[in-house]
């Protein structure tokens, strides 16, 4: 039997629909950004996060009482929201944009964030937030720690490992860190933010789909949440790197010595 002292845990996991990763990039004719037209999927360390929620019900028995996946995005972005729901999810919550729209910088996703945690406690206070540690289209890698800052949470990123002690309402969090890893505790609630060996996430199976089909998804409006997501930063132009050029192949040191400075590479004295 379960301590009646002990609450239960809510989790909450943005994702985010992204380029998907086996795409390979092009830029758009405008040079305003990359092609968008291509196929989409949910940004993979935010499936890491999904994965990890759903793990930590499975290993944790009945502590967890539900976990919700919101996304930010147009509405081919609740295809993202049904995935989460297919792998176990149990609800989701889509802030809708227009298609046409430009893509929420991460203070505006942290602001948006905050507006869902701060209006999920009218129902049950959100215990957990776990997210990819970047996005893999923008990799600006800033709306865990800015969420974080917002809600003055503590938080754990770059997570290899998560442990939760629920009796104590600790967090047990092994992170990568330059040179190997370091282990941090934090009180509940907590943001973490998911590195790729944290886990491997599931397939959905054809079971698990069909059910996500009638699990709830809630829409809503940055309006609504009393948010404002035009961008605060401006893109002057997208360009593709320069291709590279073949190399070449010198006889000895001094023709190598001759090249460098031909190219205006002046040799450093020790």
């Amino acid at each position: 039997m379960r301590p009646s002292a002990v609450r239960l845990l809510n989790i909450l996991v943005p994702v985010k629909r992204a380029v998907d990763y086996a795409v390979k990039i092009r830029v758009n004719p405008q040079q305003t950004g990359i092609d968008l037209n291509v196929k989409h999927s949910m940004n993979p360390f935010d499936e890491i996060a999904v994965e990890e929620a759903v793990r930590l019900r499975e290993r944790m028995k009945d502590a967890v009482k539900s976990i919700k996946v919101v996304t930010i995005g147009p509405a081919k972005s609740a295809e993202t929201l049904r995935t989460a729901l297919a792998m176990g999810a149990d609800g989701g919550i889509h802030v809708e944009i227009p298609e046409s729209a430009p893509a929420p910088e991460p203070l505006g996703v942290a602001k948006t964030l905050r507006a869902i945690v701060e209006r999920e406690k009218e129902k049950a206070n959100v215990d957990i937030v776990i997210l990819g540690k970047q996005a893999i289209d923008d990799d600006m890698g800033q709306t865990g720690q800015m969420l974080a800052g917002l809600l003055n949470w503590p938080q754990a990123t770059y997570a290899s490992k998560v442990v939760i002690d629920e009796a104590n309402r600790v967090a047990h969090v092994t992170r990568e860190i330059d040179g190997g890893a370091e282990e941090v505790k934090c009180k509940l609630p907590v943001i973490i933010t998911t590195d790729l060996r944290l886990n491997e996430p599931r397939y959905a199976s054809l079971p698990n789909i069909m059910k996500a089909k009638k699990k709830p998804i809630e829409k809503l409006s940055p309006s609504d949440l009393g948010v404002d997501l035009t961008p605060i930063l401006e893109t002057l132009k997208v360009t593709e790197p320069p291709k590279r050029v073949g190399g070449g192949k010198v006889e000895n040191v001094d023709e190598l010595i001759t090249k460098l400075k031909e190219a205006g590479i002046e040799a450093v004295k020790s």
